[in-house]
């Protein structure tokens, strides 16, 4: 009987101490879920350019945008923003746009040589920019794009998709994990053929004569080929050396137009940790895909031509980490909370994840990974390949434009292969012959 107030005693303290227990858990979940509102916070957007804009606006509502503006000189899509968004501000001048109420960051997606001017008066007014591949067409824009971002209390980030596809964000892990070693060598392949037959296809592609398609380098169409490389490893290319694969008999590839007779760009790179990159820009060969491959001292992993990505992984005999095979095929999971809707986006969940990673940036204030020094070198890279080109072959050092003296060097350089939207023309060719 002496035992029963003890044992009282015993739950009265275990009935305090499960109490204690649950309200210090409440305050934590609170705070959780403040944190979570808090990150969750609307960022007021606008988007420039409607025909690849608009596959962007669902990635945003989705990730907590709120679009309150959208500018494109076709007004038919301008209504069809209206429908889907309600009453939101519609523009079609770009001057107009920039000055909406409440803007805080804006999506560019004009034309794929002119997104500089844009980003640049973005940036001057302290708008977060977002913007679509390339950075910059000439190297001067390169140069004005990083001094106005350094100017602005805003920032800029490249939407560059590729890297976030599942196996990349997969072969970074690994790489980033150690077991492969060190970097010697990667290889980028960004291969995309269109139909000479497809009419529907040209005309929604490339819909007048000097529509940039037309006219475009394949250097120039670098970042689906390299920006996986630099995500996965972090070295950036120094020095730039490039041969064109030229194919004059069987037909236009009908992604460019007939002014385009090369059919890749095989460009190799120097990097900052003396590895070396091998890339195609954009490339016409037979079958459609993109794949990638890093090597290593101790082993080498790439995504599989034809598998619908799946990872190859392979050690050396004499360096297989504990709970690993020689060779590992398999295919990565995405290991994100959310998968679904990352399933359901553009360009192999990349579309959302660039998103998504732009929003967190917008809302934590920090520099994104894909910044103006990460755009301009790849940007250097594609324009410098094709001088190589023009020259046979020639290497040529890559600028760093977080340097002055670099900047100056290119500061007037204006040359290029397109026809502009102001009437301007091209002062060098796009292609090798």
């Amino acid at each position: 009987m002496q035992q029963i107030p003890e044992m009282l005693e015993l739950s009265v303290a275990g009935g305090i101490w499960l109490f204690s227990i649950w309200v210090v858990f409440g305050i934590v979940v609170s705070a959780i879920g403040k944190e979570r509102r808090w990150n969750m916070k609307k960022v007021k957007i606008g988007i420039f350019g409607l025909g690849r804009g608009f596959s962007h606006i669902d990635n945003f509502l989705l990730n907590g945008g709120d679009i309150i503006a959208v500018c494109d000189r076709n007004t038919a899509k301008l209504e069809e923003a209206r429908n889907k968004l309600g009453n939101i501000g519609l523009y079609e001048d770009f001057d107009s746009f920039i000055l909406h109420p409440g803007l805080e960051a804006v999506l560019l997606c004009n034309f794929f040589h002119e997104h500089t001017e844009y980003a640049i008066k973005a940036l001057e007014k302290n708008i977060h920019v977002l913007s679509e591949c390339l950075s910059n067409a000439t190297m001067a824009d390169g140069v004005a794009l990083v001094r106005a971002a350094e100017k602005s209390s805003a920032f800029y980030m490249l939407d560059e998709n590729y890297p976030h596809m599942k196996f990349n964000r997969e072969m970074r892990r690994l790489y980033r994990g150690g077991t492969l070693g060190d970097l010697l060598y990667a290889e980028g392949e960004y291969n995309h053929p269109l139909n000479p037959s497809d009419e529907v296809s040209i005309n929604r592609w490339r819909p007048f004569e000097k529509h940039w398609r037309n006219y475009t380098p394949r250097s120039y169409y670098i970042t689906h080929s390299l920006a996986p490389l630099i995500f996965i490893t972090g070295a950036r290319p120094v020095r730039v050396s490039a041969m064109p694969v030229y194919y004059p008999k069987g037909g236009e590839d009908a992604l460019f137009g007939p002014a385009v007779k090369d059919r890749a760009a095989i460009i190799t790179c120097m990097n900052d940790d003396g590895s070396v990159y091998r890339v195609t820009g954009c490339a016409g060969f037979g079958a459609h895909g993109n794949s990638y491959r890093i090597c290593c001292d101790k082993g080498q992993v790439e995504n599989v031509r034809g598998t619908d990505g799946k990872i190859m992984l392979r050690y050396n005999k004499w360096n297989i980490p504990e709970g690993m095979e020689e060779n590992n095929f398999y295919m990565p999971g995405w290991n994100d909370p959310q998968e679904e809707m990352i399933e359901r986006a553009g360009h192999g969940g990349g579309d959302f994840i660039v998103v998504r990673e732009f929003l967190n940036c917008v809302r934590e204030n920090k520099r994104p990974e894909f910044d103006e020094y990460f755009a301009t070198n790849m940007a250097s890279v594609a324009i410098l390949a094709h001088r190589s080109i023009l020259e046979g072959g020639r290497p040529f050092d890559i600028p760093d434009f977080r340097l002055e003296e670099d900047r100056k060097k290119y500061e007037n350089d204006r040359e290029t292969p397109f026809y502009g939207s102001d009437g301007s023309e091209p002062t060098i060719p796009c292609s090798s012959k």
